[in-house]
């Protein structure tokens, strides 16, 4: 912590490159290399300079080039350390002598994510915000950047903010008893209104971990497997949607022997789609592989997409809702164009099927489409987009595995709590494990000591200048 550390914190190859500085000898290290007394400055400015080296021979000053030093001083930046941004040219020499001229003045080459695991040490951010500003630069869609951005924002830590303050009363009041242990029938926590209490925090706890599957799924992309008997046009449909002749397309029936998957965005949220070998009786093992693979899909998707260009019987409908139990299930009449020639038919209109047992479903999960000439695209979209998990604004989303897995570990310790009062255990067994779920739940946020080994595995994947 007590280096003054350097890194490129733009990409190279653009026309501008943006070098970062901080520590406690920041301002003398640019100053050194620059026309600019950093020290002088005002905090928050912005400084034109020009970027200079002495000549090995001469020892005259030979411009490298000009660029804006802006300064931010302890503990209003970043890092909460004096801090400076070098602007200059994108050139890869410049940059290199950037650094190369910083590193001769006493700086030393940024760890991947030090300046942020660096606001975190110095109190400028929560260790759930700290991962949140790796989540925010890898964000590719509206979705995950507005969970990186509510994370950031501290809405993680506001939530269990609020619960560990609830958490600290009972365990308080809970203590408070053992300090008076001899007045053995004295009790300063209602045992009914504890239990009530600590159930509705472990609510509150399973609720946000079960977000975490809404989480995953928003931040690697939605999954939808494409079922269906072979040649019933799945293939086609994949294509259709990614606009790129992804899957091989031909009336050969069992032509897909694997899942292929692709994704693709539709306002703001990825989508995975998963193209499945055709459900079939056969002997061909290699492509009775294939079938095995697509039910594995099915149960991995969050969205089924099931192909149809016949009529199913009542025993096939039942068999796929049984397998799609808890899932978005779209049946979807393709080829549609077979039956009208000149294509004047409507993706509105009802599914050409009459059987009761299948018009049983609602109508927005029935669809008729031509995946061939891309009639029904933007219908099904729509769908798709309807079936996808509803996050609210306000919404705290759980993405992070090590979340996750604090949030089981404080459930787990609450259980303990709710079964020790159920079985009147005394009080200062129920105030352990209140005490570890106050400490799990900390974990997250980094509220207590957090080992280095923990520290090191969080920033190990963070961009080298951030």
């Amino acid at each position: 912590m007590n280096d003054t550390i350097c890194a490129l914190a733009t990409a190279p190859g653009g026309a501008l490159g943006i070098v970062r500085v901080s520590g406690s000898k920041a301002f003398d290290a640019v100053s050194s290399i620059c026309s600019v007394r950093c020290a002088e400055c005002a905090a928050n400015t912005v400084h034109y300079s020009h970027l200079i080296e002495l000549d090995a021979v001469s020892h005259h000053p030979v411009p490298i080039d000009e660029v804006l030093v802006s300064i931010f001083k302890a503990p209003h930046s970043y890092t909460g350390e004096d801090s400076v941004e070098i602007s200059c040219h994108g050139s890869r020499y410049i940059l290199n002598k950037v650094l190369e001229l910083l590193i001769q003045n006493g700086c030393r080459m940024a760890n991947p994510g030090e300046f942020t695991q660096r606001a975190y040490l110095n109190g400028k951010m929560d260790l759930s915000q700290a991962e949140a500003v790796a989540d925010l630069i890898a964000s590719n869609n509206k979705a995950t950047h507005q969970m990186a951005m509510s994370q950031l924002r501290g809405g993680i830590s506001t939530k269990l903010a609020q619960l560990r303050e609830q958490l600290l009363k009972l365990t308080s009041l809970l203590e408070l008893e053992l300090d008076f242990s001899d007045h053995e029938d004295l009790e300063f926590a209602d045992r009914n209104e504890l239990l009530a209490l600590t159930k509705t925090i472990d609510t509150h706890i399973t609720r946000l971990a079960d977000s975490f599957e809404t989480g995953q799924a928003l931040k690697q992309g939605i999954p939808v497997a494409i079922v269906g008997k072979t040649n019933v046009g799945k293939s086609t449909l994949l294509n259709a949607l990614l606009k790129e002749d992804r899957a091989i397309v031909s009336d050969i029936h069992g032509t897909t022997r694997d899942t292929i998957e692709d994704t693709i965005d539709i306002s703001g949220i990825t989508f995975r789609f998963i193209d499945t070998a055709g459900i079939r009786q056969t002997t061909d093992q290699i492509e009775q592989i294939g079938i095995t693979r697509t039910y594995a899909a099915i149960d991995k998707a969050r969205i089924i997409l099931w192909l149809i260009d016949a009529e199913p019987t009542e025993s096939e409908l039942q068999e796929m809702r049984e397998r799609c139990k808890d899932k978005s299930l779209i049946v979807i009449q393709n080829k549609i164009d077979k039956s009208n020639d000149n294509l004047t038919f409507s993706p509105s209109h009802p599914l050409t099927f009459s059987s009761s047992h299948l018009l049983t479903l609602s109508p927005s999960h029935l669809l008729r489409l031509s995946a061939k000439y891309g009639i029904g695209l933007d219908t099904l979209r729509q769908r798709l987009l309807d079936a996808a998990p509803k996050t609210a604004d306000s919404d705290v989303i759980i993405s992070n595995a090590r979340h996750y897995d604090a949030l089981i570990r404080a459930h787990s310790h609450l259980q303990r709590v709710i079964d020790g009062m159920h079985q009147q255990l005394s009080g200062d067994l129920l105030a352990e494990d209140l005490r570890l779920t106050l400490d799990t739940l900390s974990e997250i946020t980094g509220g207590q000591i957090t080992p280095n080994e923990v520290l090191g595995n969080i920033f190990k994947n963070f961009c080298v200048g951030k």
